[in-house]
């Protein structure tokens, strides 16, 4: 495995992620975390859009997520603490600013996935937040920061609607934001990418990383960093 002094430590501690996506969870195991424990945010996710630009919106999304898991675990007295918890948020915008999140009907699933095709490149939005309980007892007593992925995501104009009719009842996309699974069958929807292939699929790897080394370190900056 990875060996670096963050890594190491967190081997032997609890390590939450905020996220019920396999996806998320088979990612983050990459970094070869074998005590990962899924802990899904109750947070209702019903943010008002129109209060926030796209990028706004996956981070407070994301930001609840992240505290809503962390306050509960904290809370808890019949296991050690958390030493660290880690959400995420992936959202779809178009060339038109309109957010798109998990398909909620097989209608709108192939409306979404029309949308994709016919809009031009779509940007996919990941962020991730991770907090930390600090080492000394100053106010607010933990680290906390965040990264904001954007991809650049472009459809084959040529996909006709019949195979996106095929698509949308496999079920592959249905839980899915934009309504489609790069790392799957969804791939076949996709002509090129620009920029992260896993911030697609839902936890960039590189910058969550870079993140949680930070968070560990207490160096955790409150504007975060966007890419």
């Amino acid at each position: 495995p990875l060996s670096l002094p963050t890594l190491d430590l967190l081997r032997t501690k609890r390590v939450i992620l905020a996220s019920a996506s396999p996806r998320r969870k088979s990612l983050l195991q990459l970094l070869h975390l074998p005590n990962i424990e899924i802990v899904p945010s109750t947070f209702a996710e019903n943010l008002d859009k129109s209060h926030y630009t796209p990028w706004e919106y996956v981070l407070e999304t994301a930001t609840q997520k992240c505290t809503s898991v962390y306050s509960r675990e904290i809370a808890r007295t019949d296991v050690e603490e958390p030493t660290l918890v880690i959400a995420a948020d992936t959202i779809i915008c178009l060339s038109t600013g309109e957010v798109l999140e998990k398909p909620t009907s097989e209608a709108n699933h192939l409306a979404m996935l029309q949308a994709l095709r016919d809009g031009g490149a779509h940007k996919v939005y990941t962020a991730v937040v991770a907090m930390s309980p600090a080492e000394t007892l100053a106010y607010p007593g933990y680290c906390m920061d965040h990264h904001v992925e954007e991809t650049l995501v472009t459809f084959d104009k040529s996909v006709t609607d019949e195979l996106l009719v095929s698509y949308v009842r496999t079920r592959e996309g249905a839980d899915k934001a934009g309504g489609y699974a790069i790392q799957g069958t969804g791939s076949i929807l996709v002509e090129k990418i620009e920029g992260s292939y896993d911030n697609v699929v839902g936890l960039p790897l590189r910058a969550t990383l870079r993140l949680i080394e930070k968070v560990m370190s207490g160096d955790d900056d409150p504007e975060g960093q966007e890419e």
